[in-house]
């Protein structure tokens, strides 16, 4: 799931590495559903610890920038705090979503953020959507429609799964909406500090209402989900998104759902239909489509 907050882009400057970046990020956000499922914690507190045992690299790394992007004003604070209680109330659903439907289905659908970002864009402007804009609702809400209903024949279990990854992205979007200002003034591993901060205790208080186990007995897949999620491809992301425009940003962000479908059929033998397919190719074309769509780059 992508949870990147400086997305400013140029589009014109990028070079093989930053694009070895973009893609790298991808895939591994891509495996994090999977590293959910094989960690023996609860799925939120799977969050938690993915949060927890990045935070002081993410602490180093902010302390690595210059003081003017590290200064928050008191408003700002409360904006990045309130944001970060988002951000957890995000992990958390799309966790819950993870162990109950298929890993491509989580991807896709976790990444909705972005479709209902353009939304609230267009609410905001007080506009008519452009063609582009019509286009990528028109495909999300088809997506959708064919992949919840690939669900509900399997179970309802699963198209509860749907649900709650849809809630994420829900969640995602008033992340996104509130750390629009903040973003621009701050440091990104600031920003990503500060919300990590404030969401790693609310995921924790989410996971013990839950009844989850808590304490893993095998550390292994956590360590690797927080290496890989929150480090890894959170740093190559906001390493790399500056260089590219929103279109290619969403293309590859097509190597997500792609790429966790296939781990779900090899490791959980989770097959898809040729609805599904249909669906998840719409429902990603959607979200590459909102990029696209946004106006500026890089901004909601």
């Amino acid at each position: 799931m992508t949870v990147s907050t400086d997305t400013t882009t140029t589009g014109h400057d990028w070079k093989p590495r930053h694009l070895l970046a973009l893609l790298a990020a991808n895939v591994a956000l891509a495996l994090g559903a999977w590293l959910v499922r094989l960690s023996d914690t609860g799925p939120v507190a799977a969050g938690f610890w993915r949060l927890t045992l990045a935070l002081p690299v993410l602490a180093f790394l902010a302390s690595r920038e210059t003081p003017a992007q590290r200064r928050m004003e008191a408003a700002t604070v409360g904006l990045v705090v309130g944001a970060g209680i988002f951000f957890a109330l995000d992990l958390a659903a799309w966790h819950v979503g993870i162990v109950q439907t298929k890993l491509g289905n989580a991807s896709l659908f976790g990444n909705s953020g972005s479709l209902i970002v353009m939304a609230w864009a267009l609410v905001a402007a007080r506009r008519a959507p452009r063609p582009l804009e019509l286009a990528a609702i028109a495909a999300s809400l088809a997506g959708a429609g064919l992949l919840m209903g690939g669900s509900l024949e399997i179970s309802h279990v699963n198209l509860v799964g749907d649900l709650f990854c849809v809630l994420a992205g829900v969640f995602y979007a008033f992340y996104i909406i509130m750390l629009n200002s903040a973003r621009e003034r701050l440091g990104p591993f600031s920003l990503l500090g500060v919300s990590t901060i404030a969401s790693a205790p609310v995921m924790l208080l989410i996971a013990v209402l839950l009844g989850e186990r808590i304490v893993p007995g095998n550390w292994t897949p956590l360590i690797a989900l927080a290496f890989s999620s929150q480090l890894i491809g959170q740093g190559f992301l906001i390493y790399s998104l500056k260089h590219f425009t929103p279109l290619v940003i969403g293309l590859a962000l097509l190597a997500q759902p792609a790429l966790a479908a296939a781990v779900g059929w090899l490791a959980f033998g989770e097959t898809l239909s040729g609805m599904d397919v249909v669906g998840m190719v719409l429902l990603a074309v959607a979200l590459a489509l909102a990029k696209a769509g946004d106006k500026p780059a890089g901004k909601v």
